[in-house]
């Protein structure tokens, strides 16, 4: 029994320092995505990627995709951005539905806008792409719940240990529903169709 413990404290140690292990299952994703108002979500003052100031009410009157991410991820990050692109796309293409897809750094002091526009532009023009101060991007993350932090390798460089769930919020900037990274692009176009059909019926 204590080698079962062990072995099994071992397996938790290790999906805990994967960067996986925020991901929501999709079950409850989409549950615990129904919440609305202050619960998750909350003013902010971010840098897009033309170096000019954004704010939540800029994009008051949109469907708004939201990812919290970071250009140096080496593999869920620019998975979850191809997922992003070919869902909004999808949608706007069969359901003549448009969402808005917002990308925030997590990593603001490496993504600066210039090298956050070059990244996103491979991915989808249409991707916004947000960064800020540190204490800025910290209190956003806050106030949507999303975990993060750094993870120090050898010399300078280092990863970010995040959540990468993606955030579905209507056009009074209020969060409506949470998807985990189980979702592949067609279910997440799907989930949305569904959402943003609810709520104009």
């Amino acid at each position: 029994m204590p080698a079962a413990i062990l072995g099994f404290a071992g397996l938790a140690a290790f999906v805990h320092y994967n960067d996986e292990r925020r991901a929501v299952p999709k079950g409850q994703g989409s549950d615990r995505g129904n919440v609305k108002g202050p619960t998750i979500g909350g003013p902010f003052t971010l840098i897009n990627t033309e170096d000019k100031a954004v704010t939540g009410k800029d994009f008051l009157g949109n469907w708004v995709l939201l990812y919290f991410g970071y250009t140096s991820s080496p593999d869920v990050g620019p998975e979850q951005l191809k997922v992003m692109a070919k869902a909004i796309n999808t949608l706007e293409s069969k359901a003549n539905l448009k969402v808005l897809p917002v990308f925030v750094t997590l990593d603001p002091q490496r993504d600066n806008p210039s090298h956050l526009r070059a990244y996103l532009k491979e991915f989808e023009p249409r991707i916004v792409g947000l960064t800020g101060s540190v204490g800025a991007i910290r209190q956003m993350a806050q106030e949507y719940r999303v975990y993060f932090r750094k993870i120090e390798e050898e010399g300078e460089d280092y990863l970010v240990e995040s959540s990468h769930d993606m955030y579905l919020i209507n056009p009074n900037m209020e969060v409506v529903r949470c998807f985990g990274v189980e979702y592949n692009a067609e279910e997440l176009s799907e989930a949305i169709q569904k959402e943003l059909k609810r709520t104009s019926a």
